[in-house]
């Protein structure tokens, strides 16, 4: 059992249930900017534009828009939770590193810290999971339930 292995099945095993609360409210938060950047594209073209990859501006803004808002959905109800933040930490990673680290820390309209927040929660909901109140959790104890022995 190598040590992801082990750091997932440590954190399935100590999983209080107020985390999964925080789970859903992260989730929320993601499905709130996936929303948020369909509908103002162009607020999230624009930051794009300025940036260092400007020719993939329209590309990046689908990927962000649709990633928030279908992964934040998959967080919330605690399906595929990990699939789902794997597709979210690069977009946190290039927020903090290419966009909000142009603008500064101290910046009075900076979303570095909060970016920096919902990275770290990722990280953290990718080595824990999703938690007994999940879908993945209810699927996990019917998948038990359903198996049938060798008659």
């Amino acid at each position: 059992m190598n040590a992801l292995q082990k750091l997932q099945t440590y954190g399935e095993t100590h999983h209080p249930k107020w985390l999964d609360l925080l789970r859903i409210v992260l989730g929320v938060i993601l499905v709130s900017k996936g929303l948020y950047y369909i509908s103002n594209n162009d607020v999230l073209g624009n930051i794009l534009k300025n940036s260092r990859f400007p020719m993939y501006s329209m590309i990046i803004v689908h990927y962000v828009a649709f990633a928030h808002l279908i992964g934040g959905i998959l967080i919330i109800i605690g399906m595929v939770t990990r699939i789902a933040i794997l597709f979210q930490i690069p977009i946190l990673l290039g927020a903090i590193f290419f966009v909000e680290s142009s603008e500064g820390i101290l910046s009075t309209n900076s979303n570095l810290w909060f970016a920096i927040l919902v990275l770290f929660l990722l990280i953290f909901f990718f080595i824990y999971g999703s938690g007994p109140w999940s879908a993945d959790a209810i699927l996990e104890k019917n998948k038990k339930d359903w198996d049938v022995k060798d008659i």
